[in-house]
């Protein structure tokens, strides 16, 4: 198995929308898991004004070759107009977790 496939994405969302986005990337088979980080203060620029929102940021484990499934499922599921979707490499993991991640999503 090659390390670098898997990765991590990222993605800020309302609270309440958190645990519905999480789960529904599970049940389809498109993260292993999702660790919902709650309570997290964002700042940012957005159509020319500073603005300030708690949200919740969800760390998505998949499989690295699985990241424009997952885009797709949170553009549909996730309620902003521009959500933040960032995906991230693994370089190097414990192997038998990332075996973990690539069996929990086929």
């Amino acid at each position: 198995m090659s390390v670098s496939s898997a990765a991590i994405s990222f993605v800020s969302c309302p609270p309440a929308q958190a645990e519905p986005i999480a789960r529904a990337l599970v049940e389809r088979r498109l993260a292993a898991c999702v660790s919902v980080l709650p309570k997290l203060q964002s700042i940012y620029r957005w159509q020319g004004e500073i603005e300030s929102a708690e949200e919740s940021l969800l760390l998505i484990k998949h499989p690295a070759e699985g990241f424009f499934a997952l885009r797709d499922a949170v553009l549909e599921l996730h309620p902003y107009e521009l959500p933040e979707i960032v995906a991230v490499n693994v370089g190097e993991a414990h192997t038998p977790y990332l075996d973990w991640i690539l069996a929990s999503c086929r």
